[in-house]
């Protein structure tokens, strides 16, 4: 028999919340099975979360994780499921180098429009300082 968790195990060993794991169980990421009212989660529930918080520690949205699992399921063989991976992977490289290069544009508009900021302010106080 193998091990299985409680929303509440699950949602401490990871840090989330248990509305997480119930929004990522309504998004179709792990498929508990119930006793009652309450939640079991295997194994498989446990290794998803865990790819799934890792793939949102990535970028990558829920429907994308939910999409990379999907094609898990359906593949005979791991290449169709890496290969879309790596796909995805490069998308969110790419994403990332553009927003850097962009946060860099912002730095130096910042650092321009600061040091513009301090000349002014020294030329008033200079204006001032000079006796009229």
């Amino acid at each position: 028999m193998s091990k299985t968790y409680t929303i509440s195990d699950l949602a401490q060993e990871f840090g989330v919340t248990t509305r997480t794991l119930r929004h990522y169980e309504d998004q179709g990421l792990v498929t508990p099975a119930r006793d009652g009212i309450n939640r079991i989660y295997s194994h498989r529930d446990r290794v998803r979360l865990k790819l799934a918080l890792r793939g949102k520690r990535l970028g990558f949205s829920l429907s994308e994780i939910r999409e990379l699992f999907q094609l898990y399921d359906l593949a005979n063989d791991e290449r169709r499921q890496l290969e879309e991976f790596a796909v995805k992977l490069e998308r969110r490289r790419a994403q990332l180098e553009q927003q850097r290069e962009d946060v860099e544009i912002m730095l130096n508009e910042i650092n321009f429009f600061a040091t513009q900021c301090q000349r002014l302010l020294a030329e008033s106080d200079a204006g001032r300082a000079q006796p009229a």
